[in-house]
This record gives C-alpha cells, sequence and structure tokens, in this order.
C-alpha cells in the first residue's frame, strides 16, 4: 500500500515538473514582440482588491457621520455624504499630493520627503493611517512588484531606476523598525512611496496622481455602503460621475505646482473628526 501511494505521488510530481518545464519552454510567436503594456501597472495599482488595508479605514467619515447624528439611507444622510466626499478629497489633495509630486520628481530624496511629511501631519490618527498603509505598499512591491520590475543593469541614472533604488533603500530602513514610529529615521507614508512605486513602476506623473485621487475616493464610497449611508449601484453611480472626475482633476490642477512648504490642511474639521473617532461608544473601522 505504501509503495503504490508512492508511486502515484512521484507521478504526481514529474507530471508538475514537466508542465512546467513545457511553460517555461514557451516562446511567443516571432511577429509578436515581448514589452510591457503600458496600462497594466495602471490596472495593478487600481486594483481595489491591492492589499493596502484601505477597507479598515473610512477616512473621517464613520465619526463624521457619529457627530452629525445622520441616520442612515435618509435624504439628509446622502447629500451630508456629498458634502463629506467633497471636503475629504480636498483635504487629501492638499495633504498628500505635494509630498506625492515631490517623490516622483525627486526619488533620490525620498526619506528627507517622508520625514517631512511626518513632521507636518499633526493628526495623530492620520499619521498612523498613513504609515500602515504606506508600508503595506512597500510590502507589495518588495514582495509581489519588485521582480517583474528589476533594474536594468545599464540604466541607473533614469529616474525610473533612481525610484526603484529608494524603495530599496527605504524597505531596507524599515526592516530594523520597530514598528511603532518612536525611532528615528524613514517611518514609511503613503503618498511619498505612492509617488516613488508609480515612477518605479512606470506611470506618468498624471496618472499617479489621478489613480492616487480615485482610489481615496473609491474607499470613502466603500466605507459609505459598509455604514449603510447608500447602496453599492449608487455608490458606483457617483464614483463614474463626471462631476466626481472634474472635482479630482480640479484638485489635482491646483496641487501640482504646490512645494513641500506649501502643503497643509484646508479642511481643519477633518483632524477633528479623525481624531475623535477613537472616543465613539461603537465603530466598525480603524479610524
Amino acid at each position: 500500500m505504501y509503495e503504490k501511494t508512492s508511486t502515484i505521488d512521484r507521478s504526481a510530481e514529474d507530471k508538475t515538473l514537466d508542465t512546467e518545464s513545457r511553460l517555461n519552454g514557451l516562446k511567443l510567436p516571432s511577429h509578436i514582440k515581448s514589452s510591457r503594456v503600458p496600462g497594466h501597472a495602471l490596472l495593478l495599482l487600481s486594483d481595489s482588491a491591492l492589499p493596502l488595508g484601505s477597507f479598515a479605514y473610512s477616512s473621517g467619515l464613520e465619526s463624521y457621520l457619529a457627530h452629525a447624528k445622520l441616520r442612515p439611507s435618509s435624504t439628509n444622510s446622502m447629500s451630508a455624504f456629498l458634502s463629506f466626499l467633497s471636503l475629504s478629497i480636498a483635504s487629501t489633495a492638499s495633504t498628500s499630493l505635494p509630498y506625492l509630486l515631490a517623490a516622483y520628481r525627486h526619488p533620490e530624496v525620498l526619506e528627507t520627503i517622508d520625514n517631512d511629511m511626518d513632521a507636518a501631519t499633526t493628526c495623530i490618527v492620520a499619521q498612523r493611517a498613513s504609515v500602515s498603509q504606506g508600508r503595506a505598499l512597500l510590502g507589495v512591491w518588495a514582495r509581489a512588484f519588485r521582480q517583474a520590475y528589476e533594474p536594468a543593469p545599464d540604466r541607473g541614472s533614469s529616474a525610473t531606476e533612481r525610484a526603484k533604488q529608494a524603495l530599496e533603500g527605504i524597505f531596507e530602513a524599515l526592516q530594523g523598525s520597530d514598528g511603532t514610529g518612536e525611532e528615528l529615521g524613514a517611518k514609511g507614508h503613503f503618498a511619498p512611496l505612492w509617488g516613488a512605486v508609480c515612477l518605479a513602476m512606470g506611470l506618468a506623473e498624471q496618472q499617479a496622481t489621478y489613480v492616487f485621487m480615485v482610489n481615496h475616493a473609491k474607499a470613502v464610497l466603500s466605507a459609505a455602503v459598509r455604514a449603510s449611508v447608500m447602496g453599492p449601484y449608487r455608490a458606483q453611480s457617483i464614483l463614474a460621475s463626471q462631476s466626481l472626475q472634474d472635482m479630482i482633476l480640479e484638485r489635482i490642477e491646483r496641487e501640482c505646482e504646490m512645494s513641500m512648504e506649501q502643503a497643509g490642511q484646508v479642511v481643519p474639521l477633518l483632524d477633528l473628526w479623525l481624531g475623535r473617532h477613537e472616543l465613539l461608544y461603537s465603530r466598525i473601522f480603524n479610524s
């Protein structure tokens, strides 16, 4: 009985090795060139299944609804949500895009940009969320994307290769971190790392900023669905609307020339809602 089982196991293993060998030997037809599809990286980074932990955050929406004492699924609740979404997009653009763009344009000083953002983020809840998502993105890069976008030995001076080197440096720096955020050095904030990862994966600057803002809008809308503010079809309708596209483009255009020194919170109330989230009697989101 034992010998029969061993024979079956060896046979299955041989078949697996044979299949892998055949797959490795497959080649594209000569008329098809092996090259990167321009939109492939964009689709990867816009994927809702990207494991960044965004599902656990409401970006202040849960606290806002609780403090405004709004009933879910009411007309007032929907109107208030649309107002909140507009404020949230404005806040994210003003506090994050300058750092994202700085990292995209100057990846060689990524750690300095990260430290500047850490010092400028005064709301501890927003700071923790940014670091958590940033480190998750860095983990995705290191474990999933890095191998597919390995540095080319003859292109070490290009911006793309500098971004990859910067990501390697900050990844190694964070390996010795205890995760408390108390130690000196890189923290791993989301926006600057997003800019560097987008550059390393070959995205254009406009693509990097737009998908960052769309992902934020998607996260807020997802939180609204789970908070029973609206249904999934209504959320998709808002996400597809021209008004949301115009709102995002307007904010990107406004922030594209802003320096890190000019970055700041344009919606101070949002920091208050974020900060008071942990004081809620019951909650379903981390922040």
